[in-house]
């Protein structure tokens, strides 16, 4: 199974920035706010950031409070689900279609962990089943988004953690200010576009949940889907 590589970009030399940048920036404003929602619907926990999740078992570990089944527990299931989808992808033999149907699946459990949040909603006990199941699912959607990340769309920077991208922009804006020139103008723009992408969407999901509640994770899931369709359609940079 061969990656989905950025030389489809370059079929068409009149692509614009945006049809390059458009799939990423849409990935990191759904990761920023998906990771965003559940922070907050969810007392502290991380449905993107699995290293945020240890953290805080750690400081738990220490320092006592709830809760910290659910985020040790989070560490298995994050790796079973990656497990599932690598095995799912290894048997499949076209690459568009693959990554459209994890889009898909990511979709589907996207929804799980909004109409389940619903139910439930509001969760007030860091330590309680029903906290573990609403943020399992969300947990599971982003494990199948990292898994593409890491096998079919490679050359896309990854979408649930900014550490490195932000590293990256400020590499890239380093080279732009030592040296002028339109390669490194749009290596500023592309690595820039995704570290804003995800604190837009980090704002945007806080807004709406405050608003909405569990119906925020709403709009961000028709968006992934948006980006299933493009993958299906071979339409996806």
């Amino acid at each position: 199974m061969t990656a989905i590589s950025d030389s489809q970009s370059h079929d068409n030399p009149a692509a614009s920035l945006w049809a390059q940048c458009r799939a990423a920036v849409l990935l990191t404003i759904v990761g920023g706010a998906i990771d965003t929602i559940g922070f907050i619907a969810l007392l502290g926990f991380f449905t993107a950031h699995v290293t945020g999740n240890l953290v805080l078992a750690g400081a738990a570990l220490v320092k006592g409070g709830a809760g910290l089944w659910v985020k040790l527990g989070a560490i298995p299931l994050f790796i079973v689900t990656v497990m599932l989808a690598k095995m799912w992808i290894d048997r499949c033999n076209q690459s568009h279609k693959t990554l459209g149907w994890l889009f898909v699946a990511e979709a589907v459990f996207l929804s799980a962990f909004m109409l389940v949040g619903l139910y439930f909603d509001p969760l007030l006990d860091p330590g309680a089943g029903e906290l573990a199941l609403t943020g399992g699912l969300g947990l599971m959607a982003l494990a199948i988004r990292n898994t593409a990340s890491k096998t079919l769309i490679k050359h896309i920077s990854p979408s649930t953690m900014m550490t490195g991208n932000t590293t990256q922009f400020g590499i890239d804006l380093s080279n732009f200010v030592r040296t002028f020139s339109r390669e490194h103008g749009v290596a500023v723009l592309k690595s820039g576009s995704i570290v804003v992408g995800f604190v837009a969407g980090a704002f945007l999901g806080a807004v709406l949940y405050m608003r909405i509640g569990f119906w925020s994770v709403l709009p961000f899931t028709l968006a992934i889907l948006y980006l299933a369709s493009l993958a299906f359609r071979k339409q996806f940079i």
